[in-house]
């Protein structure tokens, strides 16, 4: 597993992203914005998945400019975004938080940009990265998760980053209010609520 480092001088500390083969595709296409489509890309993907960070680092390379939240945008806005990046003859990366086909665009003219723009977009993580996520999140937490809990964890786990990110949330909450270590036993019971949305404790059968 690698990493990207973002500079943002501003930050306290260097944000990072984790790369595995899932996200190959994605830095590629990155890699080669000169030879995008009117030189301009939208990236999708599903939550959490690092979007906005994959962005800010193209941008701060200097490959190109970025609009974040851009399906959030007035259509006229980002119509006049695009034009002005056309004008000015640089890469513009657009991010968009709606998988391909539910951004639905009412504008006929920024439409059909949009449909001539390249398509990139960020897939569910491999297992590399879905374990790379997990001992991410954990670690900004503090969380000490042994082999034997997440040798247990990562193959009951949605494959998606929310999913890595919400169980890490849900361990470290059970861990703090029971005042305990980070055990199998916690981990179970913080996949169960996170499947059945209720607390283990609370699960009780119903008597009929």
């Amino acid at each position: 597993m690698s990493q990207i480092a973002l500079p943002l001088t501003t930050a306290a500390s260097a944000e990072t992203i984790l790369t595995g083969p899932s996200l190959a595709p994605v830095l590629t296409a990155l890699a080669g914005a000169a030879n995008w489509p009117f030189r301009a890309a939208v990236l999708a993907g599903p939550p959490r998945s690092g979007k906005s960070l994959i962005a800010r680092w193209f941008a701060q390379s200097g490959a190109g400019d970025m609009l974040d939240d851009a399906d959030s945008l007035p259509e006229d806005a980002l119509f006049h975004r695009w034009n002005r990046a056309q004008a000015e003859g640089r890469p513009l990366l657009i991010v968009s938080g709606r998988a391909p086909g539910a951004w639905k665009v009412a504008l006929p003219d920024l439409a059909s940009r949009l449909g001539a723009a390249l398509m990139i977009e960020i897939a569910a993580p491999d297992d590399d990265l879905l374990r790379a996520l997990v001992e991410s999140h954990a670690a900004r937490r503090g969380l000490a998760l042994g082999e034997g809990v997440l040798a247990y964890i990562l193959p009951r786990l949605e494959r998606s980053h929310a999913a890595a990110e919400a169980l890490v949330e849900t361990i470290d909450r059970l861990s703090l209010e029971r005042k305990a270590a980070v055990t199998i036993s916690l981990a179970r019971d913080a996949l169960a609520e996170r499947v059945h949305g209720v607390p283990e404790a609370e699960r009780q059968p119903r008597l009929l």
